[in-house]
């Protein structure tokens, strides 16, 4: 069986073949290990990759994945401690919090609830 993904806008064709259990392909009747890391297409989601959220310059605070904007805790001008929450992001059902590295000041707010962001993309740009 063929199936296809899109990630990051690339699109990716994979074969998939689906054992029935006890066939004589699968004589321990135990799931197949599944694919190693070594095997995904270069840019593909990673922890450390996603846990970046920040700038190196501290500036800039990224979305982490693509998802929808819950909410939104900070204003342009709004001074915030680090450690506080600045705003929350959802994807596949699953809430992300974006939090403060550093005590700051919000130069501007790139997004609002509701709004779909991709990964990478500025949410809070510091002063």
């Amino acid at each position: 069986m063929k199936l296809q993904i899109t990630i990051e806008g690339k699109t990716y064709v994979a074969e998939v073949e689906v054992l029935e259990e006890g066939s004589s392909d699968d004589p321990t009747g135990d799931l197949p290990a599944p694919a190693s890391a070594q095997t995904l297409p270069p840019g593909a989601y990673t922890p450390t990759r996603a846990a970046e959220t920040h700038s190196a310059d501290e500036k800039l605070y990224h979305s982490p994945l693509t998802g929808l904007v819950i909410r939104v805790n900070v204003v342009p001008g709004q001074q915030f401690q680090a450690g506080e929450q600045l705003l929350v992001l959802e994807a596949m059902k699953m809430e992300t919090s974006i939090t403060a590295h550093h005590a700051g000041k919000a130069k501007s707010v790139n997004v609002k609830a509701g709004d779909s962001v991709k990964m990478r993309q500025v949410l809070v740009e510091l002063e």
